[in-house]
Parts: structure tokens; sequence; C-alpha cells
């Protein structure tokens, strides 16, 4: 298969992992599918979700709308894209992690598709400081602002599935273990190739340097709780990421 034939197909993965988008018209039979490979591609889509809800933020702050409403609109804009998915991750590893008393534990309640207490407050508090850091931006800084921050969050997400073994021993992440070294490195050179583009370079160095602690405390973090990474851990990291990027640039 050609090259472009290739790309094709890591976009058409990425997307499907990554969102709720339709990406059925741009499959075709016999395309080698890879999660591993297509993780080139996901400061792309991160990049390109956090373009659109800067775009209708501003919009809305043209249309004279107030600024926390517009924002309020704009994340919802992105849960509806990505079917809440990070979201779903970071309660469920709020939920072990703050009720289970062991490693096992804290996976069987991850598996529990109920939402807990911990889950709740954990989801309210992030979309709190995402909704809040937008509305403090002006229209046209969104506009940059917003994919860097997207494009960030799922470039950490590689890093916690490059630094972590899997936590389990079934699940989607588990089978994500051997990252090719060209697909890990185009990952991180777009995302910080988006920031370096978009935000002057001290903010630019700053969220690049806020994405990496925000990877590594992850990292750190799931270690200690569970002994490695889950979907859920991905899930919470690309939510926690945002929301500390988001944060260092107001």
């Amino acid at each position: 298969m050609s090259t472009m034939g290739h790309l094709r197909a890591d976009l058409v993965c990425g997307l499907g992992l990554l969102t709720r988008l339709p990406v059925g018209w741009l499959a075709r039979d016999g395309l080698p599918y890879s999660m591993t490979r297509s993780i080139w591609c996901w400061p792309l889509i991160g990049g390109g979700l956090g373009a659109g809800a800067g775009l209708l933020y501003a919009g809305l702050r043209w249309l004279g709308i107030a600024a926390l409403p517009a924002a309020g609109w704009s994340t919802g804009m992105l849960l509806l894209a990505c079917g809440g998915l990070h979201e779903d991750g970071l309660a469920d590893m709020a939920d072990g992690c703050g009720g289970g008393r062991d490693k096992a534990r804290k996976l069987e309640i991850m598996r529990d598709s109920r939402v807990g207490s911990y889950g709740v407050m954990a989801v309210v508090i992030a979309l709190l400081v995402r909704v809040t850091a937008l509305a403090t931006m002006p229209g046209h800084m969104a506009m940059t602002v917003m994919p860097v921050v997207g494009a960030l969050a799922r470039a950490a997400m590689t890093v916690v599935l490059w630094r972590l073994p899997p936590a389990r021993t079934d699940g989607l992440a588990s089978s994500m273990t051997r990252l090719p070294g060209y697909a890990l490195a185009a990952c991180m050179v777009l995302a910080a190739g988006s920031a370096v583009v978009l935000l002057p370079l001290p903010r630019a160095a700053l969220a690049c340097g806020v994405s990496v602690m925000a990877a590594a405390v992850m990292c750190r973090f799931a270690r200690q709780q569970i002994g490695g990474q889950t979907g859920d851990v991905l899930g919470a990291t690309a939510v926690v990421t945002e929301c500390a990027v988001l944060a260092a640039l107001t």
C-alpha cells in the first residue's frame, strides 16, 4: 500500500478511536489499521477539535453572547464530538482510585459503568476549570489557544502509553504496548510544533512545559495507584492536561 494509503488508514483509526465523528466514508476494505501506528495523528485530531471549539467560541462572542455561556457551548461541542470519552475515563479513574483499597479493587471499580461521587466531583471540577478558563479569553486568543490545548492533551496520552505498562492484560490500552518510534516522534513534533506556530514563544514553552508536567504527574499517580495504564488513565490524562494548559495560559 502507498504511503498516502497508510496515512489515511491511520487517520481513520485515530478519528474512530478518539471521536464520535463518522469515518465510514473514509474507510476502505483492505486498509491495514493499527491503533499504535495511528498515534502520530492524535495531535492533529485534538488540534482540529480544539480549532472547532475555538472558532465556535469566537463566533458566539462576535454575535454578542457573554463569555461564560459561549465557553459552555464551546466545551459542550467538544464533549459531543468526543462522546464524553475522556471525561468518562476521568470519572472512572477518580472512582477507582478514590474508592478502592488495593490495585485489584481499584481496577474493578474502574470497570463499573456506574459513576460514583468521586467521578462526579472530578468531572464537575474539570468542566468548571475549562469553561471558566476559556471564558477569560477574547475570541481571537481562543482560536489559537484551543488547537494547541487539544494537540498537547492527546500527545500527553501517548506519553502515558509509552512510559507505563498495561495495568491489566485485557482492554483496549493493553494492546497498545509497543509504539512505533517514528509515530511517537511525529506525535511529539506535531504537538510541540502547533504550540510554536500558533503561540508566542514564551507561551508556547509554557504550554509544552505544563503538558509535560501533567503527563509526568499522571504517570506517577497511575503507577502508584494501579501499577500501569488503562484506557481510563489515558482519558483522564487528556482532561487533566487540558485543564492544566488552559489554566496556565489564562
